[in-house]
């Protein structure tokens, strides 16, 4: 296993790999999760990668960001960039992204990012089918749940260590964008969930602020576990904290131990939020595992200034070398190299002399080639053979044992060869020219009544787990398609049940089923239900159209942080639909937080799932929190996005524009629909245009 540790920047990554860390991920480019971090220009991204490749630590790079279509061509020269470079991996998210990477650079290691959001066994299957090498499995699993992936993954899998936890599942927050144009999702993110709330108008202060999660205690179970990588967060923390948090990891994982309490003592005054949680790990969640930073919490001043005073006084990441020299007559010296990974140089030096009064030794020779200091490696073994009557100088033999290091050095340090080929086209039209047709989306089977349906929306969605509550059979035989909406959030021991409820889906008068994830189509081998992809693949690009039409989707839904321009100029390789009307979807979390409140009185018809709440902000915004499938919470935007009375929408090569019912009575959801179909004159008392002219960061 190894320890994967942060570089924020270039002393960052000194700090890791001076700490004991054997990989680094970090943000070169543009287009990364951390985009405050001041990461690194070409040059020092080089000279990084140098650094470490000699020291035998792996560098991974992170272009996990959502990107446009003009991204993508200067991703492209990035992933040429990144694997010229010799970089071990690249870690991403977008699936245009890992289309192009794929063909542009096959022989570079993919890994899947948390933001995609896999936290299933079929999940990881279906990335290793794509030729993801290690998948990053989202943070909120149990160690049962992480254990029964890792035992079965064809691959690698990253499992989250130490450091900042989201409350919302990586890859479908929306918050920070929609509050403040501020996308997580193309790294901008304005970290919302620390700030104070309130659940209907008591409770926690900070209902969203999770503990940072310390998995120090636990390294005996990773190591049996077979977990290949342990992450800890913070690219855009001080050097001194990632090499206080690095350093104990390493020893812990060399020792095969638990953390002992002086050791979590200091995790804890290097950082954290009112302490640690392992609730996810544990699978307790709850209020315990929620805290906040203290606004005036002082560094730990010492305990920094020694870190920083061993990662800055000498290297200490210094590669085991074995050295040979022979030295004879009419001949000019030789050294042979040698290192623990497989590398040897051999190099030349000064032709030895006859010695005039005394002769050179063995054990002379041998002590002057161990003199490595100044470089990154370290005398394991050292021998020599020195024909007798001889005499070489101690420049001559520093001089040998200096080329040789250097030919190592070089050797250590050279990229690895690399095919590169073409960059792959998403062909496609933008769109038709007709105004889309209407589609809709229920939270609750009660929305769907003869009024809606009297407008004939082309498909209606409804979700999976609720489907009993809904009677089609007075619309059997309509155009109208109706669809089935899998949970974006569910678990590997939930799956025989979908699967069935799928079947039965079809039994049912269902003929289609909305993806929201790339673990959701291992569930739809066998099942004749026409998949659709949905919002939560986060489509932001003609390529990742073009990658859903290859896993044989048959639409994809658009990302609802695209402007419209992006929209309009798209090619769309598969028939595209938008949100454009609706309370857009911010938070799925783990944490329910009306259980955090109230508590669970889940098959109580009067109980806390059955009522609505509000999630209150220190504006007064009110944020109506809905009960997911699991016993989990999807917090919806505090206003729907309207677009009703705006041309634009319709003029963007969509198929299809959908209407995003939530928290809406039946009576609204029809009167919606009707002014969405030109007609009435219904309109909202307060409304959003979402992100639709003004987009994200």
């Amino acid at each position: 296993m190894e320890i994967l540790s942060p570089a924020g920047h270039w002393e960052a990554m000194v700090a890791a790999v001076q700490s004991g860390a054997d990989a680094v991920y970090l943000g070169f480019g543009d287009y990364n999760a951390r985009r405050g971090a001041r990461n690194f220009s070409d040059e020092e991204f080089l000279a990084a990668v140098s650094y470490c490749r000699l020291r035998g630590v792996r560098v991974y790079v992170t272009i996990n960001t959502l990107l446009t279509d003009r991204e993508l061509k200067k991703a492209a020269e990035l992933l040429l960039a990144v694997s010229r470079a010799g970089a071990d991996g690249v870690i991403l998210q977008d699936w245009g992204l890992l289309r192009l990477a794929r063909s542009l650079t096959p022989d570079l290691p993919l890994h899947g990012s948390t933001q995609m959001t896999v936290h299933t066994l079929s999940g990881v299957e279906a990335l290793a089918r794509l030729g993801i090498r290690c998948a990053v499995l989202s943070r909120e699993l149990s160690r049962e749940e992480a254990a029964f992936i890792t035992k079965n993954s064809p691959i690698a899998i990253e499992i989250f260590g130490h450091g900042a936890l989201c409350m919302c599942y990586s890859g479908q927050c929306a918050m920070s964008a929609l509050i403040g144009g501020r996308s997580g999702n193309r790294g901008r993110c304005a970290q919302p969930c620390r700030l104070p709330y309130q659940l209907d108008g008591g409770g926690s202060r900070r209902p969203l602020s999770l503990k940072d999660a310390c998995l120090a205690s636990r390294m005996p179970e990773l190591l049996d576990m077979g977990v290949s990588s342990l992450k800890i967060e913070g690219r855009m923390k001080r050097p001194e904290y990632v090499a206080v948090v690095t350093e104990i990891y390493s020893r812990l994982k060399a020792e095969g131990r638990a953390a002992t309490a002086a050791e979590l003592d200091t995790l804890e005054r290097a950082f954290s939020r009112e302490g640690f949680t392992q609730g996810y790990w544990l699978g307790r969640t709850g209020p315990d595992m929620f805290g906040a930073r203290p606004e005036k919490a002082e560094e730990p001043r010492d305990l920094f200034a020694r870190a920083r005073a061993l990662y800055e006084k000498e290297d200490r990441r210094l590669v085991p070398v074995s050295l040979h020299a022979r030295i004879t007559p009419d001949a000019p010296a030789r050294l042979t190299v040698s290192d623990s990974d497989g590398h040897t140089v051999t190099v030349t030096g000064d032709v030895p002399q006859a010695a005039r009064t005394r002769s050179l030794t063995a054990e002379e020779a041998e002590a002057r080639l161990q003199k490595t200091g100044g470089t990154a490696f370290t005398p394991a073994a050292c021998t020599a053979e020195v024909a007798e009557g001889l005499s070489l100088s101690a420049a001559s033999l520093n001089a040998l044992r200096r080329r040789g290091l250097e030919a190592l050095a070089e050797i250590r340090v050279r990229p690895p060869l690399r095919r590169e080929g073409g960059i792959p086209a998403a062909a496609g039209d933008r769109g038709p020219s007709a105004p889309p047709d209407l589609t809709v989306s229920l939270m609750d089977p009660g929305q769907l009544t003869a009024e809606l349906m009297a407008f004939a929306p082309a498909v209606v969605s409804l979700p999976l787990h609720r489907m009993e509550e809904a009677d089609l059979s007075p619309w059997r035989g309509s155009d109208t398609v109706f669809s089935l909406e899998l949970p974006r959030v569910w678990r590997d021991r939930d799956e025989p049940w979908l699967r069935r409820k799928l079947l039965e889906g079809g039994e049912r008068g269902f003929s289609a089923v909305q993806i929201h994830n790339i673990g959701h189509l291992p569930l739809l081998e066998g099942i004749p239900l026409a998949p659709r992809g949905d919002y939560g693949l986060n489509i932001f690009n003609a390529n990742a159209v073009e990658f859903l039409r290859e896993q044989g989707l048959g639409s994809a839904t658009l990302s609802f942080e695209l402007r419209l321009e992006q929209i309009r100029d798209m090619a769309k390789p598969l028939p595209c639909e938008a949100l454009v009307y609706g309370r857009l979807p911010l938070m799925i979390t783990e944490n329910c937080l009306v259980r955090n409140r109230w508590g669970c009185r889940s098959r109580d018809l009067r109980g806390p799932c059955r009522r609505p709440h509000l999630l209150r902000d220190r504006r007064g915004e009110e944020f109506p929190v809905c009960p997911a499938f699991g016993c989990r919470s999807e917090v919806e935007n505090s206003q729907v996005l309207f677009l009703a009375d705006k041309p634009d929408y319709r003029q963007l090569g969509l198929r299809w524009a959908r209407l995003r019912f939530t928290t809406e009575s039946p009576g609204q959801c029809a009167a919606v629909l009707s002014r969405y179909a030109g007609q009435g004159d219904w309109q909202p008392e307060t409304f959003t245009r979402g992100l639709f002219y003004r987009g994200v960061e």
